[in-house]
């Protein structure tokens, strides 16, 4: 179902289901990202405590020659986070993160969503070359059941029916082996609705990728990585709007810039640990955070990441990064070898822009020896594609800043000084057509996120662009003050999509706009 911004706000959508969740603020910031730090009423565990959990790998309900068919119920769920207390979540099948699924490119995936919650929500697979229909635009909504027949009486939305609590998403999977991720994007409390819990990994496959001797099975592993507080009770703390303030996006003025965690949680589980043998291992690395940006390092030894993927698949070739800088929803895959730690060795994950707990992110232990029949190949993909994609191709340049704006008297943010209008366009690019977008921050970090599209980074600040920043890339970070030049090519889907900062709190204030394949 889509909506106008317009009857989104008189309908009470913005407001009328808000998260009662219980309001607690320390007023501090930094550490590295743009945002206001959120403590803890709880006590939390000491680190490195609890195993890493797997997330659960989904199976079809049934397929046929053209696709597999899933389903999955958004609805409430109760795990326990912090040892002896149990947390709600509101997840996909009720648990945190959500289930795997696994696609095959080129193979039509499609996922029956039912909303089982008692807010609207919107499902967006990040990094997927989505049809319009089922990329999860922020006012395509799935209803709750019992808001579908409160509206069936307001006029135009009277065509709604019963039966608009679920929705069937067809992705087509015309891309390359790659790490992709869904989450809710339901306009204006994005960021409250994947901090207690939307968000799972949707890992596409294909036989490029598969002839590789890269590690597989139990050693290719995913890693949600995401930040949370908590209630004396367990439950999530989050600072959510004054319920009376109907119409109004976002979180509270005190948290527009963020809101950080105090707790770092590796799929789902507080500073977990991993056993692993002597190998290598493969590790596909989100950044599932609301505003917390990493820089992750391998301690003691300061061990090397061989990156082997970006958000858009394999590299061309592996490189090796001493550090990971990682905002919100980027991913990198990467292999570590842990050949060279003696049995009985620790070695932490951590992350060189937090503070005291934050500071770490979890702790692989190594606990046997086994032959390692995996390699890294100089050679990892053919990146032909990508590697012809010229900026002389570019039919225009475009500049969009991210910025602060102003709305009655109250400060949010913005895109060339609007904010979002799900009828404004921002641009209308041609099917097939490649452009350079030019990205500028200020005066905060900005992680900038497109839809449909992958894009080439060219410039950092007039230079060249960061290691961090090689291969296809759906998301550039940008710290305050920084610029980068994109090269996009727009293909696959006429139709309408948004860009916007994956900050959630700037996304739910506005920081987002359209454009639209033509």
């Amino acid at each position: 179902m889509r909506i106008s911004r317009g009857e989104f706000l008189r309908l009470g959508l913005a407001g009328g289901a808000m998260l009662a969740l219980p309001l607690g603020a320390s007023g501090c910031s930094g550490e590295g990202s743009t945002g206001t730090l959120l403590q803890s009423k709880a006590k939390l565990p000491e680190p490195f405590g609890v195993s890493l959990p797997i997330p659960p790998v989904l199976e079809p309900v049934r397929s046929d020659t053209n696709a597999d068919y899933y389903e999955i119920t958004q609805k409430a769920g109760k795990m326990e986070i912090l040892p002896g207390k149990k947390t709600e979540v509101w997840g996909y099948d009720g648990i945190f993160p959500g289930p795997t699924i696994e696609s095959r490119s080129e193979r039509k995936t499609v996922v029956c969503q039912t909303n089982a919650l008692p807010v609207p929500v919107s499902t967006h697979l990040h990094g997927g070359r989505t049809p319009p229909g089922s990329d999860g635009y922020p006012t395509d909504l799935i209803m709750p059941r019992g808001a579908v027949h409160e509206m069936d009486g307001h006029g135009s939305m009277g065509h709604m029916g019963s039966g608009h609590h679920c929705r069937d998403y067809s992705y087509p999977m015309e891309q390359r082996a790659v790490t992709l991720w869904y989450h809710d994007h339901r306009m204006d409390f994005t960021g409250p609705q994947v901090w207690r819990g939307l968000a799972g990994f949707h890992i596409v496959r294909d036989d490029e990728e598969d002839a590789l001797p890269l590690p597989k099975g139990e050693k290719d592993v995913p890693l949600m990585i995401c930040d949370r507080s908590f209630d004396v009770d367990g439950s999530f703390l989050y600072p959510s709007l004054d319920p009376s303030l109907q119409g109004k996006p976002g979180v509270e003025d005190d948290y527009m810039d963020g809101v950080l965690g105090d707790t770092i949680l590796v799929n789902g589980a507080p500073w977990p640990v991993l056993e692993v043998s002597n190998t290598r291992y493969r590790f596909r690395i989100l950044n599932a955070s609301n505003a917390r940006r990493y820089e992750l390092a391998l301690e003691p030894g300061n061990a090397p990441f061989v990156q082997v993927g970006s958000d858009g698949g394999l590299m061309g070739a592996p490189i090796r990064h001493r550090t990971i800088r990682i905002a919100q929803a980027e991913r990198f895959d990467v292999v570590i070898d842990f050949s060279k730690y003696e049995v009985g060795t620790e070695i932490t994950l951590k992350n060189r822009m937090g503070e005291g707990k934050t500071a770490s992110v979890m702790r692989f232990r190594v606990t046997s020896k086994e032959k390692d029949d995996s390699a890294v190949p100089e050679r990892l993909a053919d990146m032909q594609e990508f590697d012809e994609l010229a900026e002389s191709s570019a039919g225009r340049t475009r500049e969009f800043r991210f910025t602060r704006v102003g709305d009655d008297g109250r400060v949010m943010w913005g895109i060339n000084g609007e904010q979002f209008d799900p009828e404004l366009m921002a641009a209308r690019p041609k099917l097939g057509s490649t452009e350079v977008w030019h990205l500028k921050a200020a005066p905060a970090s900005h992680p900038v996120h497109l839809h449909l599209v992958h894009f080439k980074v060219l410039s950092r600040n007039g230079g060249t662009p960061l290691p961090t920043d090689a291969g296809w890339k759906d998301t550039v970070d940008l710290a305050s003050g920084e610029e980068a030049r994109v090269l996009v090519r727009f293909d696959g889907y006429r139709g309408r999509y948004v860009f916007h900062c994956h900050n959630l709190e700037h996304e739910d204030m506005m920081m987002m706009a359209n454009f639209e394949v033509v």
